[in-house]
Order: C-alpha cells, then structure tokens, then sequence
C-alpha cells in the first residue's frame, strides 16, 4: 500500500513550481510538508523518539519524508543537515500561502506563526499554480506578535541574545518554553493546531542551539 500523509499525521502547506531557478533540480512542484492532526502524539510512538538519540524529529523527518517521496517517485529535501541548506524559507513565500509576518518570522494562511516545515518532495514534471492571496497580516487587528514578547526580543530586529536569556529565567522556563514562543502563540491564526508538548519540544531544542 502507498503510503499517504495522512498516514504519516503530516499535511500539505504549500507548493512551488519551478526549476533551477527556484534551487530546484528539473521543471516540476515542490509539496512542503508539516505537522498534520494528531502528530505529536504519533511522533512520541515513534522509535526515534523513544530511543534517547540526538534529534529525534528530524531523524523521524528524514525516515518518514524519504519514504513517502520514494512512493511517489520525488526527491525529498529538509530545512536540516546543512550547510548547505535548502532555502525553505524563500520556498515557502513562494507558495502563496505563507508571509513574511511583523516580526520576521513565516506566518501561515491555515497555521499562523506556529508553521513549521518537517521536509519537501520533488516530483519532476508535475505542474502546479500557487494560489494568489494576501497576507493574513493586512488585516491582522492590532498585530498582537509584535508586542507579545515579555522581552521585547522584536522591538528592533530579532535580539536572540535577549530571547535566550530570559528563557534561562524561571518566568521563560514556565511561559516560552513550557508553552512555545509568546510571539508566535500570539498569532490569532492556529492556535489550536500545536500541543503544548509539542511547543515546549521544538523550545528545548532551539534553546539547546545556543549553549
């Protein structure tokens, strides 16, 4: 049997079509893939995670993804492993479904600022229009991500030196990482599409990158 994203609890956020000029290798789409229902709870089933190895997520990314872009005849590509690294983050405003938000950060049309991408598949010749749309952001009432940080780690650029220290703080510990970046929950778009758990994984190993 194929096996199916649903399979795999991830979902389809967007697709490029291109070729090299977009850093891809032939004319076709690109599907970049994320967190669909009920994925977190299938990640923690999974023997990655359960193993105690160093970056469970993106060794389950690179099992699951390469398997199912086997299955359809593509290429698999990951926003890890690098340098070099694939440029997800310009792939992603291709699709027109996501934007450059207020602070920098991807914000989403269905996932709001809590997007993430576990992968992408190539699959040579098939063809795709991305939709037109505007950002959620023009009519976002009142922009709250600018001002949620406590920190004001957006108030100038992205000051991470600022983000990492208060999370070194019992205030971070028990807000940004128990419960995910207060920017990005700030996002009125998705919030109910991220655990917790879920939240609090990707803080920890964010915050391990910088010690």
């Amino acid at each position: 049997m194929t096996p199916t994203l649903q399979d795999a609890h991830l979902c389809l956020l967007g697709r490029v079509e291109g070729g090299p000029a977009e850093a891809l290798p032939d004319q076709g789409t690109l599907s970049l893939l994320g967190p669909g229902p009920g994925f977190w709870a299938h990640f923690q089933s999974s023997p990655e995670y359960r193993d105690g190895d160093p970056d469970p997520m993106d060794r389950w990314s690179n099992r699951v993804i390469t398997g199912l872009a086997r299955a359809w005849g593509g290429q698999a590509f990951f926003p890890f492993g690098g340098p070099p690294y694939h440029p997800f983050y310009t792939w992603a405003l291709k699709t027109g479904r996501a934007f450059a938000s207020p602070i920098g950060f991807l914000v989403h049309d269905s996932h709001g600022l809590m997007v993430s991408f576990r992968g992408a598949i190539f699959v040579a010749g098939a063809r795709h229009t991305p939709p037109a749309a505007p950002s959620p952001c023009l009519s976002c009432a009142g922009q709250p991500c600018r001002t949620a940080c406590p920190v004001g780690a957006f108030a100038d650029g992205y000051n991470l030196d600022a983000c990492h220290s208060y999370l070194d703080q019992d205030a971070g510990r028990s807000t940004c990482m128990a419960q995910g970046c207060a920017a990005r929950r700030a996002c009125p778009i998705g919030q109910d599409l991220r655990a917790p758990e879920h939240s609090a994984f990707h803080m920890a190993q964010f915050h391990k990158a910088s010690t």
